[in-house]
């Protein structure tokens, strides 16, 4: 069942019977089986991939490097259990490299992100240094293509 999983990674709208044709077998199985990997937690849940740009509202995303000290016998998970806790946390990130965690998150607009990390993530115990990187554009977002590439806005150069 390694092949639903990539397909469900790929489009959790498909009905039972649309799998079952694709994986030649019966949907009262795949039902069976996304149950079970529901219970097992496998499958942590279902989201839509939003094209923010396209909706009409206020949306930034920034992601933020962040160096931290680890906790003796906790390691790097009371810091990440902390901080995933915030609503404005999309995703965290154990990094291997130059920095530690990598956290996403979004706001409305740029000064709600900066707020955010001078306010609630800078001054935490376990925090070292953050640096923020905020999304100007998705061109690709979980394998889901977000806009035309071959369309350059910033128009022809010439010498």
């Amino acid at each position: 069942m390694d092949k639903l999983l990539r397909i469900l990674d790929t489009n959790a709208r498909l009905s039972n019977e649309q799998l079952a044709v694709m994986l030649g077998a019966k949907a009262e199985d795949i039902a069976a089986a996304i149950a079970q990997y529901e219970a097992d937690g496998v499958i942590r849940g279902y989201k839509a991939l939003i094209d923010w740009d396209r909706a009409c509202t206020d949306h930034v995303t920034a992601l933020i490097e962040l160096r931290v000290t680890p906790k003796r016998d906790l390691g790097f998970e009371e810091i990440a259990k902390k901080i995933m806790l915030f609503d404005e946390v999309e995703s965290v990130y154990l990094m291997s490299g130059g920095y530690d965690l990598a956290v996403l998150i979004s706001g409305k607009n740029f000064k709600d992100i900066a707020l955010f990390v001078a306010h609630r993530l800078s001054p935490m115990d376990s925090v070292l240094s953050t640096a923020t990187h905020f999304v100007l554009r998705r061109y690709k977002d979980s394998g889901i293509v977000f806009c035309d590439t071959d369309h350059d806005e910033r128009g022809n150069v010439s010498l």
